[in-house]
């Protein structure tokens, strides 16, 4: 399962409609499914305040806060690119209208990156932004049963005070507005009560923060609270790295995420024609030290959006993380690949461009949408006559399908905690029991795989996590079933400081400031 989204999928700011009337929640939820309920008691009506435009409210944080009630209560994702038309300023301003009932002014490019910053910004921190809310309010039941709109407002406004560096007083003013007119002339007046009183504590330096101090639990939970993390996270990680590495862990997570982008050779684009495009553009750039055809970009790619050059197919934005899990597979001219899970197609498009139109990549999937994707996404790319798509679960189709390969793929469902610096929201989105259900999900098709796999083939199994159960447990658990299979080193495919002691490939976030992946070539000797 590859974690690079075609463009149409992963430059979508929405997952699902959102209701055409102006909405409120009564209550917060800790469930990020809880629908949006409707009408809430000091909310006008929609004939009295659908299509009003108010110029006074900030429409960077109007939408901000729009959007991050979407993610939490909606099912959206948290998306850090938008295409023009899916999360363009209009259709932003449309979700403040159909849930608000008031359109601010449109929203130019400096708010656009604003909306990105604060969002993005706002979840990873969520935690420690509650429990600076939480510490400042009267009592902790105004915090525990505030309604979730008010609490996106306050968390905007901590988040622009203290991660943004914005002026306070600015921040309070713009928020308190935003309240008042969002929801009722009281709300606002709590929003300007305990943003002053932030205010009061930052400059006085004294915030409200957990010590790091009592037994491993205490302190899992304050580091919990300082680099906003789940626990469960901190504890685990404290288990296999030690503390300072969990931290560093966590401080990357946090960090504003860079992106790599790939020259697709199957339309004739090499990573120099990639260069020129970006240098026009004004692109700041830095080419990869791994991979021919990746280029990294920290900022600016809403520039190459703009330009089109995604959407002509020329490249794809795609971690070099997973780039050199392709290389583990060394996808050669001629050979016939089996990707097992292929959708959305990041690593099987990039297999297939490799192909240099010779072979096929044979894509399965269980899900038939993104297949769909997929498939149009390998014809926009120049490469529809070497992918053949399947729409199948891959444990009943290893038991019916004659199909053999040479190569054969498994890049498995797994909790991505290796791209958590891009995927903002998934922290709070995976829970501790995950982990044992995605274990024995890919123990099952692991050995779904291996049956695909002829006699002197390879499997490569891959993820993009970095939790060890997920990784080299699974890899030493299946050859435990079965011992027809051994490890091929990935020393030739990969460079060595990728690879691990065992012989597998692992990208560390921290050591080499790449999304985490793992991949293990395993040969069948009969």
């Amino acid at each position: 399962m590859a974690h690079l989204l075609p463009l149409r999928v992963f430059l979508s700011s929405q997952t699902q409609e959102t209701p055409s009337k102006p909405l409120k929640l009564s209550k917060r939820s800790n469930n990020h499914k809880t629908s949006i309920s409707t009408a809430k008691k000091g909310l006008l009506s929609p004939s009295h305040k659908m299509h009003k435009l108010n110029l006074e409210v900030s429409p960077h944080r109007a939408v901000s806060a729009v959007r991050l009630m979407r993610i939490e209560f909606g099912g959206a994702f948290a998306d850090l690119l938008n295409e023009k038309g899916k999360g363009s300023g209009d259709n932003e301003m449309g979700y403040v209208e159909r849930t608000l009932g008031f359109r601010t002014r449109d929203l130019d490019d400096r708010d656009l990156r604003l909306v990105t910053d604060i969002v993005g910004g706002t979840i990873r921190w969520r935690r420690y932004l509650d429990h600076l809310i939480g510490s400042l309010c009267h009592d902790e039941s105004m915090f525990r049963s505030m309604e979730p709109l008010l609490l996106q407002i306050l968390r905007i406004g901590f988040y622009e005070i203290v991660k943004l560096n914005m002026p306070p007083y600015a921040v309070v003013d713009e928020n308190v507005k935003l309240a008042k007119v969002a929801l009722r002339p009281g709300a606002g007046n709590m929003v300007n009560g305990i943003l002053r009183k932030l205010v009061l504590v930052k400059e006085n330096n004294s915030l409200p923060l957990p010590k790091l101090e009592g037994d491993s639990r205490a302190q899992a939970r304050a580091l919990a609270t300082l680099y906003s993390h789940p626990v469960w996270m901190v504890r685990r990680w404290t288990k296999y790295l030690g503390q300072e590495e969990a931290i560093q862990l966590m401080m990357w997570n946090n960090s504003d995420p860079s992106f790599s982008l790939r020259a697709n050779a199957a339309k004739g684009i090499t990573r120099d024609d990639l260069v020129m495009q970006l240098n026009s553009l004004k692109v700041p750039h830095e080419v990869s030290l791994h991979l021919d055809d990746f280029v990294r970009v920290k900022i600016g790619l809403q520039n190459v959006i703009r330009a089109g050059l995604l959407k002509e197919g020329l490249c794809s934005v795609q971690d070099e993380s997973a780039g050199l899990a392709v290389s583990v597979v060394d996808p050669q001219p001629g050979e016939d690949i089996i990707d097992c899970c292929a959708a959305p197609g990041g690593k099987t498009l990039y297999m297939a461009s490799r192909l240099r139109g010779k072979g096929k990549v044979h894509a399965i999937d269980i899900n038939k949408g993104r297949l769909r994707i997929l498939k149009e996404t390998a014809k926009l790319q120049k490469v529809d006559g070497v992918v053949d798509t399947i729409h199948a679960d891959l444990r009943t189709f290893a038991e019916s399908s004659p199909m053999k390969s040479g190569k054969v793929l498994l890049d498995a469902p797994c909790s991505g905690l290796g791209v958590l610096s891009k995927r903002s929201d998934l922290r709070w989105n995976r829970r501790l029991e995950d982990m044992e259900q995605l274990k024995n999900l890919q123990d099952e098709l692991l050995d779904a795989a291996s049956t695909l796999v002829s006699s002197g083939g390879v499997l490569i199994y891959s993820t993009c996590s970095i939790d060890p159960e997920e990784n080299k447990d699974r890899v030493e658990a299946f050859l435990v079933r079965h011992p027809e299979f051994r490890i091929d080193p990935v020393n030739r495919y990969v460079p060595s400081d990728f690879v691990t002691k065992q012989g597998f490939y692992f990208s560390d976030p921290v050591k080499h400031s790449l999304d985490g992946a793992f991949a293990a070539r395993l040969v069948r000797t009969l």
